[in-house]
């Protein structure tokens, strides 16, 4: 077999292990290589390679690392967890800035507790054991999910068409995984166990950082906004994926769609009646990561407004950039649009304090080919009976809002927080469920790929850690745009435009793996949505204009 690593072909003469045929490469980076690609697929390090192909190791401090990272962390927590309590269960209910929020199911965990489980997770990462995938047929796995009572990995076998079924194994603890994890659990080196609420918190570094633990105490709203979301998921009894599955087959879903659509507009009346009693309130600023559903948001928060009297007067920031050629660069020397500095702040907050004020403004119109603001003639005037509504990414920011008083500004940081398990250690990531509604929209209006998508999520999500996310907490209100539902509804259109992805694209590992979260899913016709709900602005066919 001929295999090639980076500028190298390496002739392989039997099958063998990744970490066999790159042994040396390995150990010179003993600690930051966690997985690898074979072929533009995930795999770990003992993978068999018995083909031809390309291997791409990855690191720790890559995003795709760090998941594997999390992953395999988890997977550490649950043996440790059921080995100090054998008699208790747990749950992994959030993600939360660089730490997954637990809890231990029908009481409050002690500090003694935590104590106690940190001990034991770190006793196992010493050890550096050996994490080994299982394949059982369905026969012994309905066997085996039955006698050990477990309902990690059991899933799997609601797919009629999975003949085989894959758990993890490390001595004598076993648990499943939904993507990619470490073979040996001596990788994962920087973590700690934290009381928050009434669980704990598993602190884990950023992949900018591997060597370091993030403050979480700064994410208390989104703590907030999340609890809430579980606790009313809880009372549905749709918090996990099986579950909602169970709600299509029995004819429940619509009033799990209504339900959950009622909750958002009662959400979005209680920021409208908040703004109306706040008397000095003269501006709504909206901010939130990409396929949020600000647009939509937007919108809605108009009709609400009107309903306490006060008519919403959109601006946009993008009409307010600098002009091409002052317009700031990053280190590759390209044009900088996503940093503040690339607003006219200047004009933009000269513009404010004039409708403010009651004066009348020409507003800009940025030419984005020739790269300049033009102006025709459009005037704004601010009536006392209306409300400016500005959406952007830098909405938080106080810098682009500089000159007016805090008083004055309603901000209102919205995201898809997702509140959905596929089983008690494995979440649905939020971040993925705003790729899958991005993939959906920017085929369908845009005429990209999910290839194209895919490629630069990860330029996205940069721009979003450094200009979106570290403003979060300022926010007046977080608003939850997620629905519990909403995976079902976009599958039988992502799933089509996920399986294009070849084996010989890049892209094809993590389209795979974005396949084998949505199969766990019964598809949602459509139809069922509603048309003024904020799904519609990634589906069409929807009540409000994008």
């Amino acid at each position: 077999m001929k295999i090639q690593y980076e500028e190298k072909i390496i002739d392989v003469k039997e099958p063998m292990s990744i970490r066999k045929i790159l042994k040396d490469e390995i150990k010179e980076k003993k600690d930051q290589v966690i997985a690898a690609i074979f072929n533009n697929t995930y795999v770990n390090l003992e993978y068999e390679v018995c083909e031809d192909g390309k291997i791409e190791l990855i690191y720790i401090d890559s995003k795709e690392g760090m998941k594997v990272y999390t992953r395999t962390l988890t997977y550490i927590l649950g043996k440790a967890f059921d080995k100090i309590f054998p008699n208790k269960k747990m749950e992994v209910n959030y993600h939360l800035s660089n730490s997954m929020f637990c809890e231990m199911k029908e009481e409050i965990i002690t500090d003694e507790q935590i104590k106690a489980l940190e001990k034991e997770m770190k006793e196992i990462v010493e050890k550096d054991l050996p994490i080994k995938q299982i394949i059982m047929t369905r026969e012994e796995a309905e066997k085996f999910f039955e006698e050990h009572r477990m309902s990690s990995g059991r899933l799997q076998l609601d797919l009629k068409e999975n003949p085989k079924i894959y758990m993890y194994k490390c001595e004598d603890f076993y648990s499943y995984c939904y993507g990619t994890m470490a073979d040996r659990t001596g990788i994962i080196k920087v973590f700690d166990l934290v009381k928050f609420n009434d669980g704990f918190l598993v602190r884990y570094p950023s992949s900018s950082d591997t060597n370091t633990l993030v403050d979480v105490m700064q994410s208390k709203k989104i703590a907030w906004a999340m609890d809430e979301y579980e606790d009313i998921h809880r009372i549905l009894n749709v918090d996990r994926v099986y579950k909602l599955n169970k709600a299509i087959e029995e004819g429940r879903i619509k009033d799990v769609i209504m339900l959950a659509e009622a909750l958002h507009e009662k959400k979005i009346a209680n920021i409208a009646d908040n703004i109306a009693k706040r008397k000095d309130v003269k501006m709504v600023l909206i901010a939130g990561p990409s396929s949020s559903g600000k647009t939509t948001f937007a919108q809605r928060l108009g009709i609400q407004l009107k309903l306490n009297m006060l008519k919403p007067v959109t601006i946009s920031v993008d009409n307010y950039f600098v002009e091409r050629k002052d317009n700031p660069k990053d280190e590759n020397g390209d044009y900088d649009f996503e940093t503040i500095d690339a607003i006219d702040l200047k004009l933009f907050n000269s513009h404010l304090n004039k409708l403010l004020n009651g004066e009348e403004i020409e507003m800009p119109e940025f030419d984005f080919k020739v790269g300049k603001k033009v102006y025709k003639g459009k005037k704004l005037k601010l009536h006392d009976d209306e409300i400016l509504v500005i959406e952007g990414i830098h909405c938080l920011n106080d810098k682009l809002t500089s000159s007016i008083r805090p008083e004055q500004k309603y901000k209102v940081y919205i995201s898809a927080l997702t509140v959905l398990n596929l089983d008690r250690l494995n979440r649905i990531s939020t971040t993925d469920t705003r790729l899958i509604r991005r993939i959906v929209r920017d085929k369908q209006f845009r005429g990209y790929s999910a290839k194209d998508t895919i490629r630069t999520w990860n330029k996205v999500n940069a721009g979003e850690r450094k200009n979106i996310f570290p403003f979060q907490e300022q926010a007046d209100f977080i608003f939850n745009t997620s629905l519990i539902y909403e995976i079902g509804a976009l599958k039988p259109i992502v799933m089509p435009l996920l399986e294009e992805i070849t084996s010989k694209e890049r892209e094809y590992a993590e389209a795979q793996r974005l396949i084998n979260m949505l199969k766990y899913f019964e598809p949602i016709p459509k139809e069922y949505i509603p048309s003024n709900s904020l799904l519609k602005e990634f589906l069409g066919g929807g009540d409000f204009k994008y």
